[in-house]
Order: C-alpha cells, then sequence, then structure tokens
C-alpha cells in the first residue's frame, strides 16, 4: 500500500447531492483537509462539471465528496478515460454510502478526511462489462426487491430543471414511496469462465458476483427446484457471461439492463482506493 505526504495537493470534488444531503459534514470534510493539506476545493453544479473537473485534476489527487453514486462516476470516467491505474482515489461518504462503507472507508466526516491525509492507498480488483461499465461492489442478478420514490414534479427554472430533478432524486431525505414487486424466479445461462453453472432449464432465485482478491471473481448462483430454493452453487473465476431473456441487474447503486447477455471480467488492481494505514 502507498502512503501519502500531507504536503501534497488535493483536488476535493464535493458532489452537490451530498451538499444538500449534509451540508454540516461536507464543511467539516472541507475544513480537515484543508487544514492538513494543500487542497484545491470544487463544486460543480452537475455531472459535467463533475466529470471536467476530474479530468483537468493535473498532478492534484482527487478527493471525492459525496455518496456512492458520486465514488461510482469518478471511478468509471476514470475508467473510460484509461487513467484509472494511475490515479489513486479519496472519499469522504456523505450520503447513502454502504458501498464506501463495505470497502473499508470510515464513516464520519473526520475520521474520513483524516484518512485522506494519513492513509494508504490500496489496490482493488474490479469488475468490468462488455459495454464498459465497472462494478466496484456487488452485481445482483435480478436486482433485489426495493422501494423506490414516487416521481416528485420540479418547476421549470431555465435550463438547471433536469439537474435539480436528478439531485433529488440521489438526495437521501424521507421520499413518498412505491413498492416494486418482488423479482420472479429467472431462466439464465451462467458460464464462469466458460464453463456453465446453470443452464436455462434450471430457473433461478438470484446470482450475485462480488470482485474478490487475485483476480478473481466469487459467484454465487441460488436455484430453485420444485419451487422451493435449492442449495447455492458457489464457484470462482476471471469472466463471468449470463445469458437469458431481458434481464435486469444491479451494479452498485444502480440497475442496469434489460439485456440478454452481458460479460463481466475480473481487472485485479485495477483502481486505488485510499484507505486507514494498515487496513
Amino acid at each position: 500500500m502507498a502512503t501519502f505526504a500531507t504536503s501534497e495537493q488535493l483536488l476535493v470534488i464535493i458532489d452537490p447531492a451530498a451538499r444538500q444531503a449534509d451540508g454540516e459534514s461536507v464543511r467539516i470534510a472541507k475544513d480537515v483537509l484543508s487544514a492538513g493539506a494543500a487542497a484545491k476545493v470544487c463544486l460543480p453544479d452537475g455531472p459535467e462539471e463533475f466529470a471536467r473537473a476530474l479530468g483537468r485534476r493535473g498532478s492534484r489527487r482527487p478527493v471525492v465528496v459525496g455518496d456512492d453514486r458520486a465514488l461510482v462516476r469518478a471511478v468509471t470516467l476514470l475508467h473510460r478515460a484509461r487513467e484509472l491505474a494511475g490515479c489513486g482515489l479519496s472519499v469522504v461518504p456523505v450520503g447513502e454510502t454502504a458501498l464506501a462503507r463495505s470497502l473499508g472507508v470510515p464513516g464520519g466526516a473526520v475520521a474520513a478526511a483524516r484518512t485522506v491525509l494519513d492513509g494508504a492507498e490500496r489496490r482493488l480488483d474490479l469488475l468490468v462489462d462488455d459495454g464498459d461499465g465497472v462494478v466496484l461492489g456487488t452485481l445482483g442478478i435480478p436486482p433485489e426487491p426495493m422501494r423506490a420514490p414516487a416521481a416528485e414534479p420540479v418547476a421549470a427554472v431555465s435550463g438547471r430543471t433536469w439537474y435539480r430533478s436528478l439531485v433529488r432524486t440521489l438526495a437521501p431525505r424521507p421520499p413518498r414511496l412505491s413498492a416494486i414487486p418482488a423479482p420472479r424466479p429467472s431462466r439464465l445461462r451462467v458460464e464462469v469462465d466458460g464453463k456453465t453453472v446453470v443452464d436455462l432449464g434450471q430457473p433461478v432465485a438470484a446470482v450475485s458476483v462480488t470482485p474478490g482478491t487475485g483476480g478473481l471473481a466469487r459467484v454465487e448462483v441460488r436455484p430453485l427446484s420444485l419451487g422451493a430454493e435449492a442449495t447455492p452453487l458457489r464457484v470462482c473465476g476471471r469472466t463471468v457471461t449470463v445469458a437469458g431473456t431481458d434481464f435486469r441487474y444491479r451494479a452498485d447503486s444502480g440497475v442496469s439492463g434489460p439485456v440478454r447477455r452481458r460479460t463481466w471480467r475480473v481487472v485485479e488492481g485495477a483502481w486505488g482506493l485510499v484507505l486507514p494505514a494498515g487496513a
């Protein structure tokens, strides 16, 4: 794990959803980072400005202050620019941050900001699909049942209406909820490193894929047998291909699809995340 000197320059990108969700945590993080290092603070108004700020970071080490969506956005941008291998990311989680915490990032603003200053970069494996999408945490097929916020109208105010709607969608505040039905059993063909784990004739309750260590993904298939869930099938491999009829999947904080076929491959040590030293 690579360590960093506090004299290193930082580019602190504060996601707009974080500013709306918890302005106090954002302020604390900014104060700690500015006191401990030469920090340039960037306040993008939307995804395009977020991307421009990250792309113009120069020699500054990027720090994302935001939720899991902001973290995934940063990794995706760096991956698609083919700059991920040489850029270690730091995160101060604000908002919905289950993914960041599962990766080892401290939850509190002070502890996370101190980790940015005193922590060490750890190289992590990444799942990359054949559409150039990335998965940092767990991939789930089909998406788990969830409760989603009902649509909320936004008054039309100049050209910012679409972005204000996006920020409201991301902000973790009490929404009006509507139930999404539980997914039905799927018929999928799951192949790991070219070998069939389950075929279309066997209905499955769920499939999960998680990047592990050493360039291998952990795959779990939960088949159904006579209407009851059977013993899960667990395998490891470097490539995972799933095929079926119009299936959806959850990758980190977003749902994608429907697709009929998708392949994910593990890229070993693809990206760096600054974690507490010794983690």
